[in-house]
């Protein structure tokens, strides 16, 4: 996903009214669900609760799964643990970055390094034929 995607999705642009009507429950749930900590909204200067495209999303996740029978603590941990697991995905790309980085920097070392040698042989090789 592109930078820009993450930030439109991220981007606060529903009030709790169209937030709530979006997720297909009442706005005293976001506001619950907001004290539990399962949604974090932001808030305008005049204090009004905005919510993203991600957090539509994930109250839609948290419907899905109480609607699976899990309760709210168990939806709290799922969710830390998915939290958890999409820094770690987020870290391992890195590290996938840096790993590609690295070998093509070798790569690039030892291309150089094959050149310097045949260089170094074309040079001995003419050095030689110019012995009398």
């Amino acid at each position: 996903m592109a930078v820009g995607d993450r930030n439109d999705r991220n981007r606060p642009v529903y009030m709790i009214g169209v937030a709530a009507q979006l997720a297909g429950m009442h706005p005293q749930t976001l506001r619950s669900y907001e004290q539990k900590g399962l949604v974090n909204p932001q808030r305008t200067s005049g204090n009004t609760r905005m919510y993203s495209q991600a957090d539509i999303e994930r109250l839609e996740l948290i419907t899905e799964l109480t609607d699976e029978g899990i309760n709210l603590a168990g939806v709290i941990r799922i969710l830390d643990l998915q939290g958890r697991l999409d820094e770690r995905d987020s870290e391992l790309d890195d590290l996938h970055k840096k790993v590609r980085r690295l070998a093509d920097r070798v790569h690039e070392l030892e291309t150089r390094e094959n050149v310097n040698s045949l260089v170094r042989s074309g040079q001995n090789m003419l050095a030689v034929r110019r012995l009398p």
